[in-house]
């Protein structure tokens, strides 16, 4: 019931890696089509749901590459740009009810979000093999029908996402960060710079201000001699008024 970010490193995408993170946990996991996931669902019993901002993403790279060179402008619209309409109907809708109450969300999802939903899959089934094979477009169209059960899952309920755009949020920190640094050249520089940036976001997630909350967990760590101790330093677990003021504030 608290939220948190974790990094994790592991040299391998194989799916003995998800079972060994997700060990013993019961609830929904939402992510790509990564196939590695399907193993810790069925044996852990754990719904997954997908990620729009994923099939979109690969709408628009190939709506992008549809796109004619140069000063030539496109007559009409190509397939991909028809599907990112029908997917943005779905972020507006989002977009509107995102500060209504969950019963609330869950109800307009219901009403209005399937209805979208099942025109989008009409018209992908009927539009996907006019298009050309091993095209950028044929293959968002054929992600996004294989995935279509995890992809309707949010309407489910209304607490849930459209995509797991929380995460990719904390991830980009990261990403952008290896463009001004080489990335660790070792599984312990890697797993150290994991354990890092786990405690920092998690910090900027519970409202805490970054700078500040490892200054606290530094000058009081070494008295930690329990579990306990140790965990009264999880980010949730510390307020602001216990953690030094003049800090520069984290940007």
């Amino acid at each position: 019931d608290h939220p948190s970010v974790l990094f994790e490193y592991d040299p391998s995408r194989a799916g003995s890696v998800p079972v060994r993170l997700l060990d013993d946990f019961s609830g929904i996991l939402q992510a790509d089509g990564y196939s590695g996931y399907g193993r810790v669902c069925t044996e852990n019993n754990i719904t997954r749901i997908g990620c729009w901002d994923h099939a979109r993403r690969k709408f628009v790279e190939a709506s992008k590459a549809a796109k004619p060179k140069g000063k030539a402008k496109q007559a009409k619209l190509s397939k991909a740009d028809m599907a990112l309409s029908y997917i943005n109907k779905l972020y507006v809708i989002e977009r509107e009810i995102k500060d209504l109450s969950v019963a609330e969300r869950y109800r307009i999802r219901q009403e209005l979000s399937l209805a979208k939903l099942n025109e989008l899959k009409a018209w992908l089934e009927a539009n996907v093999t006019r298009v050309l094979k091993d095209s950028l477009t044929r293959k968002a169209m054929e992600y996004t029908l294989n995935q279509w059960p995890t992809l309707v899952g949010y309407c489910e309920r209304g607490d849930l996402q459209i995509s797991n755009v929380l995460a990719e949020n904390a991830i980009r920190p990261f990403a952008l960060g290896r463009k001004a640094w080489l990335f660790a050249d070792t599984p312990q520089g890697a797993r150290a710079s994991a354990t890092c940036y786990s405690l920092i976001e998690t910090a900027k997630a519970n409202q805490l201000e970054p700078a500040a909350y490892i200054q606290h967990v530094l000058e009081h760590i070494a008295e930690a001699e329990t579990v306990e101790a140790l965990e009264q330093l999880l980010p949730w677990n510390v307020s602001m008024e216990k953690i030094p003021k003049k800090v520069a504030q984290y940007d």
